[in-house]
């Protein structure tokens, strides 16, 4: 038996080279470094008269068959072992290794030009092997490399901290040896900062300074630690993706991302908005203002009107001090000295800024999620992958690694199901049946659809003309709820139907309901938009409308709260109960996927829909958010089970995304849209009440820019020529088109190019193959023309003999 070489790449350093060497991570140069080093072993193994070992006599040399062994993978004899190792793409490693040691001595020695020994000789050990044999080679002796790794440390030492780390970062060690070296480049260092040669002790103060600026960055990361702690989901989605899969975790985490919308629809106008009207109240109206009852957390109704809660509180003037001169033409007059800032114009672009900032992130957002889900060179369904290479290693607390090992199992779980899927086929006759089936529950549901669209307009209709007295708020909570009860009853009807279509996949079957839901729900607030914005401005011409319509949008969303408590407790917890108690299956409910994401979708869209007329909507909507998301874990984790058929959710947030862009944030867009370009403001109350439209007040802004002066003559050109020009619209959206188009064509251009490299891989994977089965055939019938040889000398030496 052979033994193995031990390969050593001898790196010869130039004294006289004095030319910038190109960086290891330059492709092309190290590429060509790469054939250069495999280029020079290839010649030494040639001098050194290397050749290819033949197998015993003994072995079975007929016949051009690869001999397999006892697991079914191919025997190769020691001569074609030693070749594969000598292949590019098994030494690449070692001689990246030997660029990179190279590359970092030249660079020591052009630094320094000094005669003090190179960081690249005291090199103890590495990770890559050509680098260790090839230090073992240059020093055997353990003294020596003592020696030498002390003499590193000195030189470590006489750099300032930020160079240390920088040349330790680039040096090719393990972590464990780089934290050995800074540690021992450390200690002395600061042995001989306290001597008094070198600038003497510490000061107290210096002492003191160097305490408190330590103690506020301890204090800083327990706090930051803290609100990281306090965060409702540090865990929850982690066990919750462990144990129900990728496709219940979606909506939590869904959820989690609305959360984040309305914080960032919020600032601004608490910032803005709110504050400003909160610390400047205007004065208060005629008459006694109503008492609290408790009955407003309901209604909205009630001590809420007159707060900073609705559109009509706010002030048509520049804020100041309080109106000390009586109005004119419906505008305060400000006193002389006030604080320059006009609230209707704040009010306005404040509205209009955060949608717009809202519409950026949902955007980023989307491409962001439609990036990660269908990623161009994806490898989402590769099994070796998720089995090799998906544990985290810094895990080291118990719960952390159950968890860890609940989400890997769950995974795979997917994969195996999503590739069992795509394997299974349906017939032609299935699949006519499956049509047929399909479009019949179809059109049911669509008449489901039209019939409670025409509920709610009948009955929007009948609380139009019997308005609600006084003091009887409680009857403005009737649309809502016939509303919520709609919402609440119809999607079980969908799912009744939809036992009845034969889906193979469980993807395509929550899709299905999404749809549908999403239609439901739509349509519904389409009704309800032409209610408030047709119907409701022209009835209520003498009172404030936009009042009612923001506590119209505050009921929506509490009762949609409540109902949504209310299907939890009673459609998972008692279902639950009776499952265990009277049936003998014990089978958990399942969750609903599409039914609870349309929820949140819906009560996101009511929550855009109202924020021109309650500002502090948002916030309502982040609390309800909140108490949402520990009431679906609670209730998740103690009454569903897991997914029957484990499904890979791997489209699902760009599928959400998309939805809450779309049909939710573009349909709010446009109802706020018409309110401020269309629609009168009403003549009572709020920022806009002497003007014909709410954008009036940006107009009325651009005039008194003109008649200032000369000097911002620009910004009325610019609002009548970019603004107002409806073909600079026109020329941002084509252009916005065109690169959208560009993007995907780029996209499918990689994917394309992608494919064919995939497939000249496995091409270079079959010539591999091809010339190993060459190789041995050679190997074959070199033996045997060697026995032939050798069996004829023995007969000639036996007839010699005879």
């Amino acid at each position: 038996m052979a033994q193995p070489l031990a390969f050593v790449l001898d790196v010869p350093e130039t004294p006289g080279d004095q030319g910038q060497e190109p960086s290891p991570y330059d492709e092309s140069e190290v590429h060509d470094s790469f054939h250069q080093l495999i280029q020079e072993q290839s010649r030494w193994v040639a001098e050194e008269g290397l050749e290819l070992q033949q197998r015993e006599p003994g072995a079975p040399g007929s016949g051009h068959e690869t001999l397999l062994g006892p697991e079914g993978a191919p025997v190769h004899s020691t001569a074609t072992l030693r070749i594969l190792a000598s292949m590019p793409s098994r030494t690449i490693g070692r001689s990246r290794g030997a660029i990179i040691s190279q590359y970092y001595n030249r660079t020591v020695r052009l630094r320094r030009r000094s005669s003090r020994p190179l960081l690249g000789d005291v090199v103890t050990r590495s990770a890559r092997p050509s680098i260790r044999l090839y230090d073992l080679e240059l020093d055997p002796a353990a003294q020596e490399v003592e020696e030498k790794q002390n003499l590193l440390v000195k030189e470590l030492q006489g750099l300032s901290a930020a160079q240390r780390d920088h040349m330790l970062r680039g040096m090719p060690l393990s972590l464990a040896e780089k934290r050995g070296l800074r540690e021992k480049s450390q200690t002395p260092r600061g042995r001989r900062r306290g001597q008094p040669g070198r600038g003497g002790l510490f000061s107290c103060c210096s002492r003191l300074r160097y305490a408190c600026i330590l103690a506020s960055h301890r204090l800083g990361l327990v706090l930051l630690s803290g609100l990281h702690a306090l965060t409702p989901w540090r865990y929850a989605l982690k066990r919750i993706g462990g144990q129900f899969g990728s496709s219940v975790l979606s909506y939590f985490l869904f959820l989690k991302t609305l959360v984040a919308f309305n914080a960032l629809l919020l600032l601004p106008l608490l910032a803005f908005v709110v504050g400003v009207q909160a610390a400047f109240p205007p004065d208060p109206g005629p008459g006694p203002r109503p008492a609290c009852t408790g009955l407003e957390l309901l209604t909205g109704a009630g001590c809420f009107t007159h707060t900073v809660m609705y559109y009509g509180y706010y002030s048509n003037a520049t804020l100041n001090q309080p109106c000390g001169h009586p109005l004119e033409g419906g505008q305060c007059r400000p006193r002389a000295g006030g604080l320059p800032y006009n609230m209707p114009l704040a009010y306005l672009f404040t509205v209009g800024v955060a949608f717009f900032v809202t519409c950026i992130t949902l955007v980023y957002s989307m491409a962001h999620a439609f990036g990660e889900s269908y990623r161009v060179g994806s490898t989402s369904g590769v099994h070796a992958i998720t089995v090799f290479c998906s544990w985290d290693y810094k895990v080291t607390q118990r719960r952390a690694s159950r968890l860890q090992h609940d989400n890997i199992r769950t995974r795979l779980k997917e994969l195996l199901a999503e590739w069992q899927l795509r394997q299974s086929t349906r017939s032609v006759f299935g699949r006519l049946q499956q049509v047929a089936v399909l479009g019949l529950v179809w059109l049911l549901c669509l008449g489901t659809v039209l019939g409670c669209a025409a509920a709610v307009h009948a009955f929007s209709e009948l609380m139009l003309q019997d308005p609600v007295a006084a003091g009887q708020e409680v009857a403005l909570l009737a649309l809502p709820l016939v509303v919520c009860l709609l919402n609440l009853g119809v999607p079980y009807l969908y799912r009744c139907l939809a036992a009845l279509e034969p889906h193979d996949s469980p993807v395509l079957e929550v899709y299905v309901a999404v749809c549908r839901n999403l239609v439901l729900k739509m349509v519904t607030l389409g009704v309800l938009c032409y209610h408030w914005l047709g119907r409701r401005v022209g009835a209520l011409q003498d009172q404030c409308w936009e009042d009612f319509v923001g506590q119209e949008l505050y009921r929506f969303v509490v009762l949609d709260f409540l109902f949504i408590l209310l299907d939890t407790l009673f459609g998972e917890l008692v279902w639950r109960v009776i499952s265990e108690k009277k049936t003998k299956t014990r089978r958990k409910p399942e969750f609903d996927i599409a039914r609870n994401v349309l929820e949140l979708i819906y009560g996101q869209t009511l929550t855009w829909l109202g924020v021109l007329f309650s500002p502090l909507l948002p916030a309502v909507q982040i609390v309800k958010l909140l108490l949402l998301f520990q009431v679906k874990k609670t209730s998740l984790l103690a009454n569903c089970q897991a997914p029957r058929r484990p499904w890979l959710a791997s489209h699902m947030s760009t599928v959400f995304l998309s939805l809450l862009c779309f049909p939710s944030f573009l349909g709010a867009a446009v109802f706020l849209c018409c309110a401020v370009w269309q629609v009168k403001p009403s003549s009572m109350c709020g920022p806009f009440r002497s003007l014909d439209t709410m954008y009036g007040a940006g107009t009325a802004w651009v005039h008194h820019l003109e008649a200032a002066g000369p000097r911002l003559s620009w910004l009325p050109w610019v609002h009548r020529h970019l603004v107002e020009n409806t073909f600079f619209i026109f020329l941002l959206s084509a252009l916005l088109l065109a690169v959208i188009y560009f993007n995907i064509q780029v996209v499918r251009g990689q994917r394309k190019v992608i494919c064919l490299l995939k497939e000249q891989i496995s091409h270079e994977g079959e010539d591999k193959i091809f010339l190993i089965n060459k190789l041995h055939s050679v190997y074959e019938r070199k033996e045997r023309k060697e026995r032939d040889e050798r069996s004829r000398c023995a007969g000639r030496l036996g007839k010699e003999e005879s």
